[in-house]
């Protein structure tokens, strides 16, 4: 048995699973609230709230996330000096982020002074920003190596017998799979670049309550894809 249900219930089991539902809740909500707020005064506040409270429950969720890119870069590091650098970069940032984004949580519960969020928030947006910059460069790499290696083994097909091009084809099967992974992973971090962009340095582009629904559920649906059980 595996079917959606299936995979539903697999999927909301993972914590990056239901960090994700909840981000199209509190990215949804942002949207209505921006949509319906001059019309509708208590609907948006409503919608606000949900928001708000989609917000707080993800960052509860994340406890302890920060140690997930220490043991990236203890179990594998890369294969390259320069993929290690790479990888050194976009996991310490986003390190950074998760950590300071515990003590955001806090902040904002009560449980630490309320005056410290501004400072948390932005940190672990710098973080955040800062790892995502670095994890797009590792997936656009990656990405050329795959393109190069495609092209490679087609060449090599054409020349094989039916049973080596059997091999190819399952070869470049995998390769695209995985070049559209990256590619869902390359989306999410420029939606979630902007996010944080617009804690660090405001702007009307970044801080408008349309890029900001958008680029979250861009970022969620992403990540569905990306979670979401084969």
């Amino acid at each position: 048995m595996n079917d959606t249900v299936d995979k539903l219930v697999i999927f909301l089991a993972k914590r990056d699973g239901i960090d994700k539902l909840v981000k199209t809740f509190q990215y949804v909500s942002k949207l209505v609230n921006w949509r319906v707020q001059a019309t509708h005064p208590d609907l948006a506040h409503r919608f606000k709230q949900w928001e708000v409270a989609s917000g707080l429950s993800r960052k509860a969720f994340r406890t302890g996330r920060f140690l997930t890119g220490f043991n990236a870069l203890r179990r594998n590091p890369g294969s390259t000096p320069t993929f290690k650098l790479l990888a050194v970069l976009a996991n310490a940032g986003e390190m950074v982020y998760f950590f300071f984004d515990h003590l955001l949580w806090l902040s904002r519960i009560g449980t630490l002074d309320a005056k410290l969020a501004k400072r948390m928030s932005f940190i672990s947006a710098f973080g955040e920003s800062f790892g995502y910059v670095f994890f797009i460069v590792l997936d656009l790499i990656g990405m050329k190596q795959g393109l190069e290696a495609e092209r490679k083994l087609v060449a090599l097909k054409q020349e094989e017998e039916e049973e080596g091009s059997k091999e190819a084809k399952e070869e470049i099967r995998k390769i695209r799979a995985d070049r559209v992974m990256r590619l869902m992973a390359v989306a999410a971090n420029v939606a979630d670049l902007i996010i944080g962009l617009a804690e660090i340095e405001p702007n009307p582009f970044c801080n408008h309550p349309l890029s900001l629904g958008v680029s979250g559920l861009v970022s969620a649906w992403a990540g569905w894809y990306r979670n979401w059980p084969s």
